[in-house]
């Protein structure tokens, strides 16, 4: 989709130039902006039917993503509230036996360090 909006907008973009070269037609069209013009349609015609299944399938998925956002809105907020920052962490890392850790970048004051719990 990106690849078909950027030589939309490059042909949008050279379009300007070639048209002051060119005379227009009876109907104030030059050859380029009716060819750029066909061009859009053709593309409106093909993306169509993918549209038209996305926003069914959109419509279809609204009730179960309104139910998720309700039920765990709540509990994301209470994570994040544990997380101090994430800038103050490495990314995740798998160990070879399929533990998960997650390192921190600086190490934890000295008074936190002496109290020896950890809260999981």
């Amino acid at each position: 989709m990106k690849q078909v909006l950027l030589s939309s907008s490059l042909l949008i973009a050279l379009s300007g130039p070639l048209y002051a070269q060119e005379s227009a037609d009876e109907d104030g069209f030059s050859l380029m902006e009716r060819g750029v013009e066909l061009f859009f349609e053709g593309i409106m015609r093909e993306m169509e039917p993918a549209l038209d299944d996305l926003r069914g399938m959109a419509e279809g998925m609204e009730p179960a993503m309104r139910e998720f956002v309700l039920e765990m809105g709540p509990a994301f907020v209470e994570l994040l509230g544990k997380i101090d920052d994430l800038s103050a962490y490495h990314p995740p890392e798998m160990l070879s036996n399929g533990d998960i850790i997650i390192r921190r970048k600086f190490p934890l004051t000295p008074e936190t360090e002496e109290s020896g719990e950890v809260e999981l």
